[in-house]
Formats: C-alpha cells, sequence, structure tokens
C-alpha cells in the first residue's frame, strides 16, 4: 500500500486575496479547506475583543454599517449594520479605554473581563461570518476562541512589559489602545 494520501498540496499563503489552500487526496476522497478573507478578519476580531472587549464589535458595526449584507437581513445580527449602533459601539469604546486606566478595574482575565471578550469576539465573528453568507456559528466560535487565547496573551504580555521596563501601567494601556485603534482601522479599510 502507497500510503493514505497520494498526495498533497499546500499553498500557505497567496496575499492577493488571503487564501490557504489545503488538498488532500486519496483514490476515492479528495478534501479541502479553504481560509479565505472572512476568516482572517474574525481572527483579527477575535485578536481585538482580547485586548479591548469592545474594539471587535466596534470594527465589526463600521464594516457592516458601511457594507450592508443581504444575510443578515433576517437575522437577529442585523442591528450590527445600523449606523446608530455603530456610532453607540464607539461611545462604549472610548469608556472602556479610559475605564482601563483607573486603579480599580479588574483584570481583564476576571471571569466577568473573560466572559465579555469571547461574547465580544463571537458576535462580531458570527456577525461578519453570516454578512458572507457563511455560518454564524462558525463565526461565533472562531471569534469566541480567538478572543480567549488572546485575552490571556495580551494580559501577560502587557504584565511582561510593565515589569520588564518599569514603565507606569497606564502608559502601556495607552500604547495597546493605540495598538487597537490602528489594527482595528487596518481592518475596517481592508473590508
Amino acid at each position: 500500500m502507497r500510503g493514505l494520501f497520494a498526495y498533497v498540496e499546500l499553498t500557505l499563503f497567496r496575499y492577493d486575496c488571503c487564501l490557504i489552500t489545503v488538498t488532500m487526496k486519496t483514490s476515492t476522497q479528495k478534501m479541502q479547506l479553504k481560509l479565505s478573507k472572512t476568516f482572517w478578519q474574525v481572527l483579527g476580531l477575535g485578536v481585538l475583543a482580547g485586548m479591548r472587549t469592545t474594539s471587535a464589535p466596534v470594527v465589526a458595526s463600521q464594516v457592516l454599517s458601511r457594507h450592508p449584507s443581504k444575510h443578515l437581513a433576517n437575522s437577529p445580527l442585523r442591528l450590527m449594520q445600523s449606523t446608530n449602533v455603530a456610532l453607540g459601539m464607539k461611545v462604549l469604546a472610548l469608556g472602556e479605554a479610559v475605564g482601563d486606566k483607573l486603579p480599580k478595574t479588574p483584570n481583564r482575565i476576571a471571569a466577568g473581563g473573560v466572559i465579555g471578550r469571547c461574547f465580544a469576539g463571537s458576535l462580531a465573528g458570527a456577525s461578519i461570518y453570516k454578512a458572507a453568507g457563511k455560518s454564524a456559528l462558525t463565526g461565533a466560535l472562531l471569534g469566541s476562541a480567538v478572543a480567549l487565547g488572546s485575552t490571556f496573551g495580551s494580559y501577560y504580555l502587557r504584565r511582561f512589559v510593565v515589569n520588564k521596563t518599569g514603565i507606569f501601567d497606564p502608559y502601556i494601556g495607552t500604547i495597546e489602545d493605540a495598538l487597537v485603534a490602528g489594527a482595528g482601522a487596518g481592518l475596517i479599510i481592508s473590508a
């Protein structure tokens, strides 16, 4: 027996359309996994949600209010296409940016913070996937899982930077805000 797979074709990155193609072929079956631009957008939104809870819904609502989708027309997620929701999300994001610098603000890895960030990643991911005509559940799971990882990763990275540099934590938080804003703007522009 020559083995299970007759050949494996792997294209890791094709920059023009952000596509990953993995093709595995046996004598009787062919399996393809395609990761499209939508996947990368939700991956980015999940990272943002882990860093700043409201950032992912802000970016998703901004994108969807500028590019409404017929796939959201009869969905509860259609609210993410509203310009009023986009504006309201921006106000919440400003409040979060200020609140993060206060000394009594709990760590993002406290239970409430983790749940909120996973929910935010889930909402943004489901909205983007559904708008693209894909499974909202897949988008929600991807956004939530990435937000969970990003929550802990960004928390421990921030702690590490503060401990190693001795820079006052709110200053590092402001740098983190700038990174989130820049990444969010990049996602909005590339949509």
